[in-house]
């Protein structure tokens, strides 16, 4: 007889509520966007560090108001609310921080994570997790916003794009075990928290190793690529750097002098040639 086909892993990992509630982290379980709900606990006045994780995110958004859903209880949807204290000339710098966290956490799980600029996180190309930071203005002053979207038990022929991942997929690749979905949350939040914690204490110091480490994670340094900005001919270069601001650097084709810097609210896409 022919060896039974393979069962599918369930495609749904429901999260310890009571676990998650320990760590001070709130579970819904349906919202049309986390963002959203948390941008509204931060008018009506709530502190840092609140967080929200869905079980089903039903109207996800990503950067230029791009969708982003995924089956009930397959992805890690969540959002967590800072109020910064740093120079708003430092602001900029939380998207790509949240970034290099997040791949930080993964790779500390055993999946290979790089970050594509400014703040997709990637396995060999492939995207794993988007990100989206918001910046929210409260009767108390400006808060911050981060949005996470992670796909974690999506198998392959349920992945959106050939150009994405999850984290069942690259487990079974690589054989790595697949933490449920309450552990990994945790794990990232503890990343997040101490690398946010860092950026706003250590100063210039702080900031730019930073810089250092971001750049030595992102993935487009090096590579060709072609920027496309909004109202203005697409930019083609070398990506050569990251600069103080969290800008990329990119030397156009054939072009000398120094490299045009581009900021995350400018680009609409950056594609490698």
């Amino acid at each position: 007889m022919p060896d039974p086909a393979p069962q599918r892993p369930p495609l749904d990992d429901p999260l310890d509520v009571q676990r998650l509630a320990g760590a001070g982290v709130e579970v819904v379980a349906q919202s049309p966007s986390t963002n959203a709900l948390v941008a509204d606990r931060a008018r009506a006045g709530a502190p840092e560090g609140l967080v929200v994780v869905t079980e089903h995110q039903t109207a996800g958004r990503g950067r230029l108001d791009r969708t982003w859903s995924t089956p009930a209880r397959s992805a890690l949807t969540f959002s967590l609310l800072l109020r910064p204290r740093v120079a708003a000339e430092q602001w900029p710098w939380l998207p790509l921080l949240t970034g290099h966290a997040v791949g930080a956490a993964l790779g500390a799980l055993g999946y290979p994570a790089g970050v594509k600029w400014p703040n997709d996180v990637l396995v060999e190309g492939r995207k794993l997790a988007g990100i989206l930071v918001e910046r929210v203005e409260t009767p108390t002053g400006p808060a911050a916003v981060l949005g996470i979207g992670l796909n974690v038990r999506l198998p392959a022929d349920l992945l959106p794009v050939p150009t994405a991942t999850s984290l069942l997929v690259e487990s079974q690749e690589r054989g790595v075990d697949l933490p449920d979905r309450s552990t990994l949350l945790l794990a990232l939040l503890e990343r997040l928290r101490a690398s946010y914690d860092e950026w706003q204490g250590g100063g210039e110091a702080e900031a730019g190793r930073l810089r250092t480490a971001y750049a030595d994670a992102c993935v487009t340094l090096g590579l060709d690529v072609r920027v496309e900005l909004p109202g203005a001919d697409a930019l083609e270069g070398a990506a050569v750097g990251i600069d103080r601001h969290g800008r990329l650097l990119v030397q156009p084709v054939g072009a000398g002098g120094a490299p045009v810097a581009v900021s995350a609210g400018d680009v609409v896409h950056v594609r490698v040639r």
